[in-house]
């Protein structure tokens, strides 16, 4: 027989006839737009879903604390507004993955899918579309993760620290708000050791402050000690008010040439203080930028600490690529035989998709422990999956 003629149903009934060995332009549009529109209706409505979930869970958390500190509906609006971009690289691989098991799995039961192949289709050429989607989205995985979510992360940061501030200076007045205590930072490539008795996130100034500077064998040769200090952005420089400066004899340990000063400029002095601040917090907590900028401070410094903070960095660089494996594994079990159960093909891509995750726990574990590098440990569970998403896509050609 040289031609066949399937009958897709897609809300209305549409004609598509193929020749043996020929195809035509327009059918294979139709066919298409006719699959991508199944899918990207539920892959808005299943984001739409998870953002919101996500949102009442952040809501849950925090509400409360902004009801506390003072916050405004406009202040709570805002907040949280700023806040849901930064779900997004959380939800949209599981998105993908749920829109094409229902979506790809309904035209299945409906045997469209096995019309379209009855007429000499593969099954790349019926998912070029979603393929092309799922390109699409590792960009935006990667537009969100280096510029989209650390904007997110810190601004919302932000908007929260100044209602805490609000909140604590109508209380305690506006000298003891967003006072950070015990600050300490070892700046080993610069030979200073820093240590802040109390730091004000909002003045941005320092109160308290001790500067021990440290030759080649750790030993102190000087120190700095301030009453107040401010550090200026702009020209990366420190200014210590009501100071005093001693020096001493690196050998007896004795003090020499002890001098007081009223105002100070340490031009040569470059630490910034949001660094010092950003020291043993959680790299979940951290943005992409934040987290670029410590480990290029913990590798300088040779600190073992800078590995949870690779781990972390490389693994939402290789994250970019879930959405190309997670479409890999859901199309096979989406659009298994009809002889098998479309749970069993649900139950498999969710089991592959949870032994990501688990690929992904375990590399971080080794990577910790420095049995792997963090490139390698942030890489391997994607390439493993990458390769097993292969192999099932290659058995249903």
């Amino acid at each position: 027989m040289n031609a066949a003629t399937v009958e897709i149903r897609s809300g209305q009934r549409s004609r598509v006839r193929c020749s043996r060995g020929e195809t035509t332009t327009t059918s294979l549009n139709t066919l298409d737009r006719h699959i991508l529109g199944e899918w990207l209706k539920t892959l808005g409505l299943v984001l739409a879903a998870t953002l919101g979930l996500l949102l009442l869970q952040e809501m849950y958390d925090s509400f409360r604390d902004l009801l506390d500190d003072g916050a405004t509906g406009r202040d709570i609006a805002v907040y949280y507004a700023v806040r849901l971009p930064s779900y997004l690289t959380v939800v949209l691989p599981l998105a993908l993955l749920i829109s094409l098991l229902y979506s790809l799995g309904q035209l299945h039961r409906n045997n469209e899918f096995t019309a379209m192949r009855a007429v000499g289709l593969s099954l790349f050429r019926l998912t070029r579309g979603i393929w092309v989607i799922g390109a699409l989205c590792c960009g935006l995985m990667w537009l969100c993760n280096s510029r989209v979510v650390p904007w997110s992360v810190e601004e919302s940061r932000r908007i929260k620290d100044s209602l805490e501030f609000r909140h604590e200076a109508r209380v305690e007045g506006a000298e003891s708000a967003g006072l950070v205590k015990s600050v300490t930072f070892d700046n080993r490539p610069g030979g200073r050791l820093w240590f802040i008795n109390r730091y004000s996130r909002f003045t941005g100034r320092a109160y308290g402050v001790t500067v021990s500077i440290l030759d080649d064998r750790r030993r102190e040769v000087m120190r700095f000690m301030a009453r107040e200090a401010e550090f200026h952005p702009a020209a990366r420089t420190w200014t210590f008010r009501d100071g005093s400066e001693v020096d001493f004899d690196v050998d007896t340990g004795e003090v020499t040439h002890p001098s007081l000063f009223t105002v100070r400029e340490f031009a040569n002095f470059h630490e910034d203080p949001q660094l010092m601040l950003l020291i043993d917090r959680n790299p979940i907590d951290l943005s992409f930028r934040e987290l670029r900028q410590l480990m290029d401070y913990l590798i300088s410094d040779g600190s073992p600490k800078v590995t949870k903070y690779a781990l972390r960095y490389y693994g939402l660089i290789a994250d970019t690529l879930g959405c190309l494996i997670v479409i890999g594994i859901a199309i096979p079990f989406a659009v298994s035989g009809v002889r098998v159960s479309p749970v069993v093909g649900v139950s498999k891509s969710i089991g592959l998709f949870f032994l990501y995750y688990l690929l992904s726990n375990l590399a971080n574990t080794i990577g910790a422990r420095d049995l792997l590098t963090p490139e390698v440990a942030a890489w391997v569970p994607n390439a493993v999956m990458a390769c097993v998403a292969g192999w099932f896509f290659v058995r249903m050609r």
